[in-house]
C-alpha cells in the first residue's frame, strides 16, 4: 500500500513538472473562484495544506505564494494540491506574516489572472487532533455512525469506532476536558452501552443514572481536574417540521442537571438545578472549574409553545475540594431581554470567553437557519455577534483550542444541508478572523461525501483508544453503577 502511495506522488510530481506555464496572461479584476473558500483567512502555522480546485473551467492553473522570506509556486489542472514538506517549509518560515496568494489559471485557451488574495500566518497553532461523528444530515439513518479523529496538520484520519460493530447503538458527544486526549467521554448507547469515559488512558462503561433523575445523563463535560463530570439529564422528543425550509426539531419534556463523582461512583443533586417548573441543560465548567455554567428556560406547553421555549445562561459556584454546588444562581445572558434562545456553551481555557450559539427558539440549532455563535467577554459581560465568523445557515457545535486562539465550529453554509468543520482565529485582543473549513487532501472532498461533520472536538494529543478497545469495553465490561 505504502509503495502505492509513493508511485502517486512520483506521478502526481511528473505532472506537476510538466504542467503548462501561463503565458500571454490577462489580469480581471474579479477573484478567483476557489473552492473551498480560502480567500483571505487566518490559519495556523500547523494545519495541513489548502488543497484548493477552480471553478471556472480551468484545465490548467499557476499558484504563486509570496512571502516575507520565501515564496512558492505550484501547478496543476483544475486542483491546487500542495506538497506537504514544501507547505510545512513556508508556513513555519511565514509565523505571523501574510502571504499573497495569485492564481493564474487557463480557460478555454486564455491565462487568466486573478485578483490576489491573502492568508495570514498566525504565530499560534491549532490543537493538532480533531474528532467528530459523521453521520447523514436528517438523521434518517442515524444507526449508520463513525466518530472519527483527524489530525488537522496532515491528512491522516482514524476510525475511533463505527457503531456497526457494537449493535449499531447510537454514539455521541465525544468530549475532551482541557482538550486533553487522556481524558473525555462519550455516551454509546444500546443494550450494552453506558457512557465511555476515558481517563489517564484507562476505559470505564459508567451507568450515569440513580433513582430520581428524569433518564441517563445526556449533554456534559468532565472538570479540568478529572474527578467530576456535569451532565444534563433530559427527556428527549424528536419532530420533524412539515416546512421545506425547516428539516428537524428536538427539544426536552423534561432536563434537569446533576454531577458526577467519577472516584466515588456518586451523583451530585442541587435542588437549584432540578426545578420541575425550569428546563436545565448543556451544563460545563468554567476554566478554573469553580463555577457551572448552564442554559435555563422557564417550562412551556410542547409542542404547542415551543417557539416561547427560550434559554437563558446561568452560573452557579462549584467547590471542588468538597465536591458541593453553591446556593445561589446568577443570569448572565437573559433570554427574556434578548429575545432569543442560547445553548451550546463552550468556555474558553484562558478563562476570558464563553462562546455559545444563538437561535430564535430552542436547543436544538442545528436546522435552524439562524442560529448563530456569540461571544461572551466573561470579565466584562460585553457580547460580539461574531458577524465575520456567522454564516446564513446554522453554525453550532463549537469548540476551543487549548490556548483559546481558535475555535471550530459546525457550520451548514454552503449547501445548507452538510455540517462541515471550520476553524476562526481569535487574537490576543479579542478580535475574530474569517474562518475557514478543514482542508482535504482531495478539494473536491465536500462536494462528493454525504456525511455532516457532527460535534467537532479539539485536542492537544491524541485519545489512546481505537475500534477493539471500545467493542471490548461494549461486550465485556458490565456499567459500573452509581449512587
Amino acid at each position: 500500500m505504502k509503495n502505492i502511495f509513493y508511485i502517486i506522488i512520483f506521478c502526481c510530481s511528473l505532472l506537476t513538472a510538466c504542467s503548462p506555464k501561463p503565458s500571454n496572461v490577462r489580469s480581471v479584476a474579479q477573484a478567483a473562484p476557489i473552492y473551498p473558500d480560502y480567500a483571505d483567512v487566518a490559519i495556523p502555522y500547523n494545519i495541513a495544506p489548502l488543497n484548493f480546485l477552480l471553478r471556472d473551467g480551468a484545465d490548467a492553473v499557476e499558484v504563486k505564494i509570496t512571502g516575507k522570506k520565501q515564496t512558492l509556486t505550484v501547478y496543476g489542472d483544475d486542483k491546487v494540491c500542495f506538497s506537504m514538506d514544501d507547505w510545512k517549509e513556508l508556513l513555519d518560515a511565514e509565523k505571523g506574516n501574510t502571504l499573497t496568494v495569485q492564481v493564474t489559471s487557463r480557460v478555454n485557451g486564455e491565462w487568466l489572472a486573478y485578483k490576489p488574495f491573502t492568508w495570514y500566518v498566525a504565530p499560534d497553532p491549532v490543537d493538532g487532533y480533531l474528532t467528530y461523528r459523521l453521520i447523514e444530515p436528517g438523521y434518517e439513518v442515524w444507526n449508520s455512525i463513525q466518530l472519527c479523529e483527524r489530525n488537522v496538520q496532515t491528512f491522516d484520519e482514524r476510525v475511533l469506532i463505527d457503531n456497526n460493530t457494537v449493535d449499531k447503538s447510537c454514539m455521541n458527544c465525544h468530549t475532551h476536558s482541557s482538550q486533553r486526549g487522556d481524558l473525555s467521554f462519550f455516551h454509546l448507547r444500546g443494550k450494552k452501552g453506558g457512557t465511555i469515559l476515558n481517563r489517564d488512558g484507562k476505559l470505564r462503561k459508567l451507568s450515569l443514572k440513580v433513582d430520581g433523575m428524569i433518564s441517563g445523563c445526556v449533554y456534559g463535560e468532565i472538570h479540568p481536574g478529572g474527578r467530576y463530570g456535569v451532565f444534563s439529564t433530559n427527556i428527549i422528543i424528536p419532530s420533524f417540521h412539515t416546512q421545506e425550509s425547516k428539516r428537524l426539531e428536538v427539544y426536552d419534556t423534561a432536563s434537569d442537571v446533576v454531577l458526577a463523582d467519577f472516584d466515588q461512583d456518586r451523583m451530585i443533586v442541587s435542588p437549584l438545578l432540578n426545578d420541575s417548573t425550569v428546563f436545565e441543560t448543556f451544563p460545563v465548567f468554567s476554566a478554573d472549574g469553580k463555577y457551572v455554567y448552564y442554559c435555563s428556560a422557564p417550562r412551556v406547553k410542547l409542542p404547542n409553545y415551543i417557539k416561547n421555549m427560550k434559554y437563558s445562561i446561568c452560573r452557579i459556584p462549584f467547590d471542588a475540594k468538597k465536591g458541593e454546588l453553591g446556593n445561589s444562581v446568577d443570569t448572565l445572558w437573559n433570554a427574556r431581554l434578548t429575545g432569543k434562545s442560547a445553548c451550546h456553551l463552550k468556555a474558553s481555557l484562558d478563562g476570558k470567553y464563553l462562546l455559545y450559539t444563538v437561535a430564535d427558539y430552542g436547543t436544538f440549532p442545528i436546522w435552524h437557519r439562524e442560529a448563530d455563535l456569540q461571544l461572551m467577554d466573561l470579565r466584562t459581560g460585553k457580547v460580539d455577534n461574531l458577524k465575520i465568523v456567522n454564516s446564513n445557515r446554522s453554525d453550532t457545535y463549537h469548540s476551543w483550542s487549548s490556548n483559546s486562539r481558535w475555535f471550530v465550529f459546525a457550520s451548514k453554509r454552503g449547501d445548507g444541508q452538510y455540517g462541515k468543520p471550520y476553524f476562526c482565529f481569535i487574537d490576543r485582543t479579542g478580535k475574530t478572523y474569517k474562518p475557514f473549513v478543514l482542508p482535504q487532501k482531495d478539494p473536491a472532498h465536500y462536494d462528493l461525501t454525504l456525511k455532516s461533520y457532527n460535534i467537532p472536538d479539539l485536542s492537544k494529543s491524541p485519545v489512546s483508544f481505537g475500534p477493539k478497545d471500545i467493542e471490548n469495553v461494549y461486550e465485556n465490561q458490565n456499567a459500573e453503577k452509581f449512587h
